[in-house]
């Protein structure tokens, strides 16, 4: 019995013992697991807290950099209107202008004289283009996200210019024009208490030169994009000359007939179509058709005459419209035609009502940003742009943005081009 006892009582101590040491496995590997699963948590922590910016990471000339633009989310069928705004925010002086604007301020009650911005949830009597476009082109290039949802100047779009409510695909050119002459009209009406015309007298580089005025007193919307055409017509009958001149923004070309079935640069039937074939029609003279006579003041009754377009003052930065769309019978079909277009050295002299009188460097102009359709109609499709910031070109494609090169933005089918006048002497290729 003895024996037996301190059998039962060895086992029971080594079983005792077993259990123990099996508790302390258990308990260490516990340990370890949670180690593990704390320090995994951590680093996906990590991850997501520098997502945006891990993931605007690029390799340039073999060392790692950050691309600190931001993309802009598509809320439906909006990329027309994204590839605009990209293209703006890339138009330095226009840009900065915006965005040195003082904040939209309430003056009544416990806010006053707060910064606050206008939402959905604050009427419809609160809503200013001018702010929410403001507060957009600050978000664009902060780098402290991937993209930014523009869905508050979105709603303005809405309550102020109705063609562009619902989520159809829209013209990018048509906005861009409704845009800038809301963001004019806005302006010459004064932003949060300030007139136009003092902050316009802040940066004397807008007002000093600024002669083109459009609906009203001059805003930095004129000042910048704001040229003068003079338009000829003569009389064929009995030589009656008729000048007349117009302000513009932009300028809309025809792509001239015989390049119309020419859709790449590569393609070997005839030349390619370059973006001088398409000033020079607009320039040219043209010899206006039956359904266009002119009233003629001498004659008294409407005759065949002429028509010629000069540009009597170029602006600081010329906007060009290619007409890619154009209406048959029933339908509004696309000319998919490429257009060659240069990245700088673009030379506007020639077109000049009085050359004469325009500095060699005053005419040229270099490309900022080119805005694309892809697609086979105005209605469908899908639009992005190209443009160029602190010497780097960029692809917009919505909440995309890509780090490109001049070989590929030059290949682009353009639709809008923005040219800036070239300021600093540098030596280049001309058109």
């Amino acid at each position: 019995n003895k024996y037996l006892s301190l059998i039962t009582y060895c086992d029971l101590h080594i079983t005792v013992t077993q259990l123990g040491l099996v508790q302390k496995v258990r308990e260490h590997l516990q340990n370890l697991e949670n180690s593990a699963f704390t320090a995994d948590r951590h680093r996906k922590r990590k991850l997501l807290e520098n997502s945006s910016l891990n993931s605007k990471l690029l390799k340039v000339n073999g060392s790692t950099t950050a691309i600190c633009a931001t993309g802009l989310r598509n809320l439906g069928n909006t990329c027309f209107m994204n590839a605009i705004l990209q293209s703006l925010s890339n138009i330095e002086q226009f840009c900065c202008y915006f965005k040195e604007l003082p904040a939209v301020e309430l003056r009544n009650g416990k806010t006053a004289g707060r910064r606050t911005y206008h939402t959905r949830s604050q009427g419809d009597n609160n809503v200013s283009l001018v702010e929410e476009f403001r507060k957009t082109l600050c978000a664009l290039w902060q780098g402290s996200q991937t993209a930014f949802s523009p869905e508050s100047l979105f709603y303005v779009v809405w309550k102020i210019m109705p063609n562009f409510r619902g989520y159809q695909q829209q013209d990018a050119h048509e906005f861009m024009r409704y845009l800038l002459d809301h963001l004019h009209l806005e302006l010459q009406d004064g932003f949060n208490g300030i007139s136009h015309s003092a902050i316009l007298q802040e940066n004397s580089t807008l007002s000093a030169s600024n002669k083109c005025c459009i609906n009203g007193a001059s805003t930095v919307v004129t000042a910048i994009f704001g040229g003068i055409l003079q338009n000829e017509v003569n009389c064929l009958i009995c030589g009656t000359e008729s000048r007349k001149f117009d302000p513009f923004l932009d300028l809309s070309l025809d792509i001239p007939s015989q390049f119309r079935s020419k859709r790449s640069k590569n393609q070997e039937n005839g030349p390619v179509c370059s973006l001088r074939d398409c000033l020079r029609s607009f320039t040219d003279l043209e010899e206006l058709d039956e359904t266009e006579l002119y009233m003629c003041h001498k004659c008294k009754k409407k005759q065949k005459s002429t028509k010629k377009f000069w540009i009597q003052k170029l602006p600081k930065v010329l906007c060009l419209h290619l007409k890619r769309f154009h209406w048959t019978a029933y339908l509004r079909n696309k000319v998919d035609t490429y257009v060659e277009f240069p990245l700088r050295g673009l030379d506007m002299k020639c077109y000049l009502l009085e050359p004469e009188n325009s500095g060699p460097e005053n005419c040229l102009y270099d490309l900022a940003a080119v805005v694309v359709h892809h697609g086979s109609g105005v209605g469908s499709g899908h639009y992005t742009a190209y443009a160029t910031h602190e010497g780097r070109w960029f692809h917009f494609n919505d909440s995309t943005v890509t780090l490109t090169d001049e070989e590929t933005v030059v290949k682009a089918k353009a639709y809008i081009l923005f040219y800036v006048e070239r300021q600093a002497k540098a030596g280049s290729d001309k058109l």
